[in-house]
This record gives structure tokens, C-alpha cells and sequence, in this order.
């Protein structure tokens, strides 16, 4: 009996110590865990993008004004195919040229009320106001602006002067989306890697992750309020697409 109870003994006592070793291993990689999830580090991941405008456009525009409506709209028909017939003869093929309707301002008077030298007087003013729009896609993306001038000097020097803008089409963001987010999400890693390295620690997994706004630079663009502009594109065909991630990384 003495054996057997010693046996117990010695059976009870292992399996105590076994027991109070694993609970103290729990233990302690439960506080481990609870102390490296209070371990973090934020960092931001920064990724940008060029942009090659893929078509572009010069528009031209010019307006007359009068009395006389029928008179206004004549003169307004008469310069439009003037300069029709002058883009055609530098290569243009007419089908691709687009006429806007006629716009047509009816001021329903013939004076307007100003000040001069101190009183108010009657100016004379036209009552009617043509205004034409004629747009064209430009033979070359990267030689726009210079074509737009080049074309503007030759309707002037023919007594056509109208107002020459550019526009130009980018690509859709969606299409880029995804690249922009992945470079930052590695560029933020990287970051982390290096903060982890100097602490001595191990780059653990995302803890939280939040994606900045994509912001757009350019010479008809401006980027986020405050940003340095410096490195912006200055040719207006290109655009530069920016986006900032902040991720929290948990150190381990």
C-alpha cells in the first residue's frame, strides 16, 4: 500500500509540475502577444506616375456682335468656312472638324448705363452676339501648343483672328488605381523594414492600413494643398498621378 500511495504521490506531483509549466508557457506567450500587439509602427508609403495624354484637341472660337441679327449670323458663317477651307489646306480632313451650333446672346436693348467723370451715362451697346466653336483633334499630342500658335498666327495674318485653346485626354485613374496602391503599399514596407531594423525588431504583419486620396499634378492641375509643385510636369501633355498610403505595421 505504502508503494502505491507513494506511486499516486509521485504521479500527482509530475503531473502538477507538467500542468503548472504549461500554464506558465500560456501565460507568458499570452502576455507576449499582448505586449507585441502594443508594438506598432506607422510609416506612409509614397507612389507616383506619369501620364502620356493619349489624344488631344485645338478648339477655336470667334463671335461677332450687331443690330441687325440676320447681318450677324452671315459674317459668323462666312469666317467659319473661311477657316474650314484654310485647315483643309494644311492637311485636315474636314469630317473631323466640329462645328458647334451657333450661339446667339439676345441683350433685348441697345444701351447700357456706366459711369464717366463722375456721372452716369448711356453707352450704345450691339444688341445681338454670334459666338462659333470649332474643334479638331491635334496631329500630334506632343506638338500641340506649338501647332495651336502656329495656326493662330496664320488666321490672323489672313484677317480670321479667333482664340485658340488645347485640351488634352488622359488616361482613366481606375486604369492606374491599382499599380499606385501596390507601389505605396511597398514603398511603406520598406520604411517599416528600416524603422524595425534599427529597433532591433521584426516587421510583423498590417495592422491597419488606410489609402490617401490620388491627387493630380500638372500644368492644368494642382496638387494637394501645401505639396511642393517643383516636380511637376511643365509639358501639359503629361500629368502626375500621387497617392500617399499610411500603414501601421505591428512590430514583433
Amino acid at each position: 500500500m505504502d508503494n502505491k500511495s507513494n506511486s499516486k504521490q509521485i504521479i500527482t506531483g509530475l503531473s502538477l509540475i507538467v500542468g503548472l509549466s504549461l500554464l506558465g508557457l500560456f501565460i507568458f506567450k499570452g502576455l507576449k502577444t499582448f505586449s507585441d500587439k502594443d508594438r506598432i509602427v506607422t510609416v506612409k508609403g509614397l507612389a507616383e506616375m506619369n501620364m502620356m495624354a493619349t489624344s488631344a484637341t485645338i478648339s477655336i472660337d470667334f463671335s461677332f456682335s450687331g443690330d441687325n441679327l440676320q447681318d450677324v449670323i452671315k459674317q459668323t458663317e462666312i469666317k467659319k468656312n473661311s477657316i474650314i477651307t484654310y485647315l483643309t489646306s494644311i492637311g485636315y480632313n474636314k469630317n473631323d472638324i466640329q462645328v458647334n451650333n451657333i450661339g446667339i446672346t439676345d441683350r433685348q436693348k441697345y444701351y447700357e448705363t456706366e459711369w464717366q467723370n463722375g456721372q452716369q451715362v448711356k453707352t450704345k451697346i450691339d444688341r445681338y452676339t454670334t459666338t462659333q466653336y470649332l474643334t479638331m483633334p491635334s496631329k500630334d499630342v506632343k506638338a500641340t501648343e506649338a501647332e495651336s500658335s502656329t495656326i493662330e498666327l496664320a488666321l490672323i495674318s489672313k484677317d480670321l483672328t479667333s482664340k485658340l485653346t488645347t485640351g488634352y485626354s488622359f488616361p482613366e485613374l481606375n486604369s492606374i488605381k491599382p499599380k499606385l496602391i501596390a507601389e505605396s503599399t511597398k514603398n511603406a514596407r520598406i520604411s517599416g523594414e528600416q524603422f524595425a531594423n534599427d529597433s532591433k525588431a521584426t516587421l510583423g504583419k498590417i495592422k491597419t492600413a488606410s489609402q490617401g486620396q490620388i491627387t493630380i499634378a500638372g500644368k492644368y492641375h494642382s496638387g494637394e494643398e501645401g505639396a511642393d509643385e517643383s516636380d511637376s510636369p511643365k509639358e501639359p501633355y503629361i500629368q502626375k498621378a500621387r497617392v500617399v498610403s499610411t500603414i501601421v505595421f505591428f512590430l514583433e
